[in-house]
């Protein structure tokens, strides 16, 4: 078993492999290391570029086309056989000389995860570093990961950390998130070298903001209801329903006087507002039977054991 796993996903970025293949080789000299380069459905030469390198290091991942960040990083992990799994990006952006001092964090002080701070970002300041700062501040306020820059690519995770995720859609934004669900407490960050972009083009742009917006929404779901579904279906039902409720047995004690209630908004309020209810609780239930469903097809556990031991103290 090697003791660390690189994962590199690249879509169209064939003048960056040979010097980032080279960079690799020099910075990871002297540890045991596999370098995975997962193509996320180049239309370039990338892939001939990385057969180029001709190292048994080494490792080509070819996807049948492209499916984004997120399932690429996920190919490249399920293929991972080290004890740790560094992510880093494969745009020459990331400086591979910085995760010998990752590796090295990871290993002795025994975290988790090592996130990446892109230090001196050598980004455009309207189109990346302001959208990314937004980003960063409503992702960390709405989740509660408060690491100041959940955009890095540049991490370092243990096996057993990064195997226990599902990385897809577009989550790869949020994996500090999803480790923590899954109960990755020690989790750190540092500072890296950040270099400008010198060959090709950035894939990002602002059109990924309502996709991220989106993702958020799903993650805040995740941290506070993803084992309780129904608690969250179920409260908005029952108060919508109890409001609906009140509003038809006011109704009906109108129509019991001799008013007439026919046509009135209020009527029309009122049995939406049921229906909707009954709609919320009924989607509670169905939740909450899927997750059922989740967690004992997978054998999965709704909690995750850090240690097992003797209850002695060690003299």
């Amino acid at each position: 078993m090697k003791k660390l796993s690189l994962v590199i996903c690249v879509w169209n970025e064939e003048p960056n492999i040979k010097p980032l293949s080279e960079q690799i080789k020099a910075a990871l000299e002297g540890i045991d290391y596999e370098a995975i380069f997962v193509d996320d459905g180049s239309t370039d030469n990338t892939r001939r570029e990385i057969r180029k390198i001709n190292d048994d290091r080494f490792l080509l991942v070819e996807l049948k086309r492209n499916y984004g960040q997120s399932s690429a990083l996920q190919a490249g992990i399920d293929q991972a056989e080290g004890d740790f799994v560094a992510l880093i990006d494969g745009d020459l952006q990331n400086d591979p000389a910085d995760i010998p001092m990752m590796l090295k964090m990871i290993e002795e002080e025994e975290w988790d995860m090592v996130a990446g701070v892109r230090a001196n970002r050598k980004d455009g300041m309207f189109l990346r570093k302001v959208p990314s700062k937004i980003a960063n501040y409503l992702i960390r306020r709405a989740t509660g990961i408060y690491m100041k820059d959940l955009g890095c690519t540049l991490k370092i995770f243990t096996n057993d950390t990064i195997k226990n995720i599902h990385i897809y859609g577009e989550l790869h934004r949020y994996i500090p998130a999803l480790v923590t669900l899954e109960g990755a407490t020690k989790i750190t960050q540092v500072d890296v070298n950040h270099r400008p972009r010198e060959f090709g083009s950035s894939k990002y742009n602002l059109s990924r903001t309502t996709r991220v917006m989106s993702d958020l929404v799903l993650m805040v779901f995740f941290k506070k209801y993803l084992q309780r579904p129904m608690h969250f279906f179920g409260q908005i039902g029952i108060f919508t329903l109890a409001i609906g409720v009140l509003i038809n047995i006011y109704l009906l004690i109108l129509k019991v006087m001799g008013n007439d209630i026919w046509g009135k908004p209020l009527l029309l309020l009122g049995i939406l507002l049921v229906l909707g209810g009954i709609q919320f609780i009924t989607t509670g239930i169905i939740a909450e039977l899927q997750m059922r469903t989740y967690f004992e097809s997978q054998q999965k556990k709704p909690y995750r054991v850090k240690r097992v031991a003797p209850a002695k103290e060690n003299i």
